[in-house]
Order: structure tokens, then sequence, then C-alpha cells
């Protein structure tokens, strides 16, 4: 499954109601970052041989990633709903979801709620009040974490 990381505009990237970021959007974004390429699909070769492929209209990759690897590692970013939609982004991702955020006036938000800032640095140990202590910003009911 993986962690997830949001571009988002709402308060919480979850919540049903709020300020959206909408297909149009991202593709146009897209479109006018030359180091952005919009797919539409990511295929993998599974270790039997098969292929396996997600379709989904915002699917897009950071070509200038560092560790981008045409037929290997790829730093895809997907628009999801209302949002777009990162899976385990390392540091170098995140401060290039950032931009990204910055560009559509929007934020930066983890699964668990932190927000990541232009250094790809979230604000985890600030929500959880520097204790250790369980997190207190999963506000997401739980019938909710597998929609």
């Amino acid at each position: 499954m993986g962690y997830e990381v949001h571009i988002t505009r709402k308060e919480e990237w979850f919540e049903e109601e709020g300020p959206e970021i909408t297909i149009e959007e991202w593709k146009n974004y897209v479109v006018s970052d030359p180091k952005m390429r919009l797919d539409g699909f990511a295929e993998a070769t599974t270790p039997d041989g098969s292929i396996l492929r997600v379709e989904s209209p915002g699917l897009s990759v950071w070509v200038a990633y560092s560790k981008h690897e045409e037929y290997g590692n790829m730093a895809w970013f997907d628009h999801y709903k209302d949002r777009i939609t990162v899976k385990n982004p390392d540091e170098e991702i995140l401060i290039k979801m950032h931009a990204i955020a910055s560009a559509l006036e929007a934020k930066v938000q983890g699964d668990e709620g932190e927000i990541y800032d232009s250094n790809g640095q979230s604000n985890w140990q600030e929500l959880r009040g520097n204790t250790g202590s369980e997190s207190v910003v999963a506000k997401k009911p739980w019938w909710k974490f597998w929609s």
C-alpha cells in the first residue's frame, strides 16, 4: 500500500468538502512544466514477466528526478479525485511537490496530516508535541482510510 503525500487545497487532504485541484488545472500545470510528462498510465514488469499496467488520466512523471530510470524508478504524480498524490516520496520529490503546490496555490500534506515545507521537511515533531506520543493529527475516520 505505502505512504502517500498529497498536494491539496483542503484543510485536511481527506475531507469531502473544500477547494479542489481539478484535472484540467493539473494537466495545464504538467504541460507548462518542461520537466513533467503526462503519460496517463504506468507499466511495470513483474518478476514472472507479466505486465502490470495502471491507467489514470492525470498520471504524470517528473523526468528530472535524479533517480529517474526510463524502465525502472520514476517519480509518479497522480491526480486523484481533487488532489495530486505521490506514494512514498523521498526528500527530493517532496521539494518538487512543494514547488508544484506553490504554483497551484495549495500545500503538501502527508497521510497523517503533517505539512511539508520547501526543503521537504515536515512539521511532524511539532504536531506530536515533541513527546513521541501518539499522533494527534490523524483525524480521518477509520472507515475512510481505504477510500
